[in-house]
């Protein structure tokens, strides 16, 4: 048994972890953050994405033992009392479907948009080849990451208030 102490979205843990434990399954399994789903358990489809030390990896090629000393955020932990604004882009543009992708296409797109902040089309395109959806055809979720991107630099403010209130008014 290996000795981790690790910030996982804002807490400190400290665990005894086998040394051929994945993150993902320390993560599910052991601290019980379940939002990071397992997909394929291969690194092939993304859905397991964290961000460790603000950068996106997939969780399943990454042992629990290689992250003692780091701060993960999982997409249970990106929201501060109120969702970040990939998660609210991805909401507003329809970015998703059945959801199993979601948590990790949300932070691939975090970690693209603290890279790149005004991504085309094509750079977002790129920044999540690879993270697969099965079920969108990936043009919401470039639109969500487009979305996201105004709102990170205040440009969307007022258009998702005005929506906002729209939806209100019709209720």
């Amino acid at each position: 048994m290996a000795r981790i102490d690790v910030n996982v979205d804002g807490v400190q843990r400290q665990d005894e972890v086998e040394p051929r434990l994945l993150l993902v399954h320390w993560l599910r399994d052991k601290i019980g953050l379940v939002g990071t789903p397992m997909g394929c358990d291969t690194s092939n489809c993304g859905a397991c994405t964290v961000l460790l030390d603000g950068r996106s990896v997939k969780s399943c090629s990454v042992l629990a033992v290689q992250v003692d000393g780091s701060e993960i955020t999982t997409i249970q932990g990106l929201a501060n009392g109120e969702w970040h604004p990939v998660q609210t882009a991805f909401k507003e543009c329809h970015g998703l479907q059945c959801g199993y992708c979601t948590p990790g296409m949300v932070l691939a797109a975090v970690d693209l948009l603290s890279e790149n902040p005004d991504p085309t089309d094509s750079e977002i395109r790129e920044g999540l080849e690879g993270n697969l959806c099965r079920c969108t055809g990936y043009q919401n979720i470039v639109k969500s990451v487009a979305y996201a991107a105004e709102l990170l630099q205040g440009s969307g403010q007022r258009e998702l208030a005005q929506q906002l209130a729209d939806k209100e008014m019709a209720q």
